[in-house]
C-alpha cells in the first residue's frame, strides 16, 4: 500500500496544509463544519490514491476545490469576506481596517467571477499559478491572464474611487 517514506511525506503535507485547506473551503462555503468535512474527504481521497499522486498539496487543494464546485452546483453560493477568516498571529498594525476590507471585497465582487476567483486564490489563499491551473483545469497562461486582468481592473477601480 504505502512505503513508509512516502507515507511520512504525505502525512507532512497533510499537516502542513490542513489549516490553509480549511480556510480555503470556509472562505467559499461559510460553514466551518462543512469546510472541515470537505478537507476530511480530500484527505481520505489522497490516502486512497496516494500511489497515483505526485504532488499531495496540489491534489488536496484540487479535491477541496472540486467539492466546493459540487456544493455550488447544489445551489450553495456563499463566500465569506476576507475579515471572516481567522488569521493566525496577525498583528493589528498589519491588518486593514474594516472599512477598507469591505471596500476591497466589494471591488473583488464587481470583477468577472473567473478573474475574482483567481485573484482570491493567489492573494488570499497564497496558491501559485501552477496550483491554480491544476485546480481549475485551465492553462497556466489563462490563469495568469485572468489574474493580471483582474488586478488591473481592481487597481483602476480602487484608485479611481478615491
Amino acid at each position: 500500500m504505502f512505503d513508509s517514506c512516502k507515507r511520512k511525506n504525505i502525512d507532512k503535507e497533510i499537516e502542513a496544509n490542513l489549516n490553509a485547506l480549511v480556510r480555503f473551503a470556509y472562505y467559499r462555503v461559510n460553514d466551518r463544519a462543512e469546510a472541515e468535512d470537505m478537507v476530511y474527504e480530500a484527505v481520505l481521497r489522497l490516502l486512497e490514491n496516494s500511489n497515483k499522486v505526485n504532488d499531495a498539496r496540489s491534489y488536496l487543494f484540487r479535491i477541496v476545490y472540486n467539492l466546493i464546485q459540487d456544493n455550488y452546483r447544489q445551489g450553495h453560493h456563499v463566500t465569506v469576506p476576507c475579515d471572516g477568516i481567522d488569521v493566525a498571529e496577525a498583528d493589528e498594525n498589519d491588518m486593514l481596517d474594516q472599512e477598507e476590507i469591505n471596500r476591497i471585497n466589494r471591488l473583488l465582487d464587481a470583477l468577472p467571477p473567473n478573474e475574482a476567483e483567481v485573484v482570491r486564490m493567489n492573494v488570499v489563499d497564497e496558491l501559485s499559478f501552477v496550483e491554480i491551473s491544476r485546480m481549475i483545469g485551465a492553462p497556466q497562461t489563462t490563469i495568469k491572464s485572468r489574474f493580471y486582468s483582474g488586478m488591473k481592473k481592481l487597481k483602476q477601480k480602487y484608485f479611481n474611487a478615491n
